[in-house]
């Protein structure tokens, strides 16, 4: 019988973000522990316009289209052309793309 090596598993080098806090709390018995950090101040390409900033800045914190337009006071739709113009500006086709251009980590 021919014995096969098993190889180890990759090793990873994970290190916590900064200032990342661990908040115990007990509830019913049980401790749940909860971890939170700050996230980066998020930087959007100077070749945008006003109203591109602040839609580049909402998708690279996460917001979806539905949540940009309602906090803007418009529709869906615009925002979304708005996103297109984004991409093009920025050379990109995707808002991972647009975070990874701007190293963003976190989308």
């Amino acid at each position: 019988m021919k014995s096969e090596k098993q190889e180890s598993p990759a090793s990873f080098d994970i290190r916590p973000p900064n200032g990342l806090q661990v908040t115990v709390l007990d509830v019913g018995g049980e401790d749940f522990a909860i971890f939170s950090y700050p996230l980066p101040t998020v930087q959007v390409p100077s070749c945008l316009s006003a109203a591109e900033s602040a839609i580049a800045g909402a998708l690279l914190k996460g917001h979806s289209y539905k949540r940009i337009a309602s906090s803007r006071r418009t529709s869906v739709r615009t925002v979304a052309n708005q996103v297109r113009s984004i991409f093009k500006k920025c050379n990109v086709k995707s808002r991972i793309e647009l975070a990874a251009r701007q190293g963003v980590n976190h989308v």
